[in-house]
Formats: C-alpha cells, structure tokens, sequence
C-alpha cells in the first residue's frame, strides 16, 4: 500500500489532507487484509473445482470409451452433463465474519477520529501573540463602530484611508 499514492488520490477527490500516521490509515490495512482472505478463499474453491473437473475429465476419457471411433492422440471427450459439477461462482458478497471485521474497523476508525478531534480542540492554541489579539480586538470595536456611521460618511472612508 503506497499511502503517499493514497494520500494525493484522497485530496484529489475529496479536498481533504491526512497525513501518513493518520488513523483512516489502519482501516485501510485492516480492509486490505480482510480483501486478501477474502480473494485467497476464493482462489482456493476456483481450484478445487478446477481440479475436480480435471479428475472427471481423466475418468471419462478413452480408457472408458465404448465403440471403435479413432480419435488424435491426446483427444479427451467432453463429458456429460451429469459428470461434471457445475463451478461455483455465486457467493454471499460479504461473509459474518467480514462484517464483523468491517463494524470493528469501523468503530475503531470513528473512535480514533473522536480521539484526534478532542484532542486537538483541548491543546489547540490560537497562535496569536497578546499584541495581535488585542489588535483584533480594536479592529473589531472600530468596524462595530464603523457600521453605526451615516451610509455616506461610510462611503467616504475609503478613500480617507487610501491618502
């Protein structure tokens, strides 16, 4: 997992900045593990039924063929339909014990996020000197003051200012 690649593909589509140590960052390894059980189970039935068609079809070749037809070397008749179970490519798209996973994930993930909310809202610091919160402060009480002026005295400021 390339999480630089992820990252840029999240603010890419979203807007949205993390950074490599953030939490979302643990859902996707769980994601990826529970994907990677996920397709080996499926890898592993894909094989058993591959090998289970092999074995009928060795069975019903020519040792067990009936009449005098001559074939080519390596000629394997196709079996009927009753010898051969079908592959299974239905599954339940998500097993109870995935879900299971994905909940656990998910609550870890929201819990996390909580935790990294709270804590920055605790130690969060505004970063201005006592100098420049007083300034804003008086900025703030001028503009106050500003909008209780006449509409066209108000107009006038402006250009007051610029000289």
């Amino acid at each position: 997992m390339d999480q630089q690649k992820l990252r840029a593909l999240v603010f890419e589509k979203t807007g949205v900045k993390i950074d490599v140590d953030d939490p979302v960052f643990a859902l996707v390894a769980l994601n990826e593990a529970v994907l990677e059980e996920a397709v080996e189970r499926h890898i592993a039935r894909i094989d058993a039924a591959s090998q289970t068609l092999v074995e009928h079809a060795v069975h019903a070749g020519p040792s067990h063929h009936h009449g005098h037809e001559s074939h080519p070397p390596g000629y394997v008749p196709t079996p009927s339909a009753g010898v051969v179970r079908p592959i299974a490519t239905q599954t339940s798209p998500i097993t109870p014990r995935e879900l299971r996973l994905l909940g656990a994930a998910a609550g870890i993930a929201l819990a996390s996020a909580l935790i990294v909310l709270g804590g920055q809202a605790a130690f969060h610091k505004s970063g201005l000197t006592p100098e420049q919160a007083q300034a804003l402060q008086k900025a703030e009480k001028l503009e106050q003051a500003l909008q209780k002026l006449d509409p066209k005295l108000r107009a006038q400021l402006p250009a007051e200012l610029q000289k």
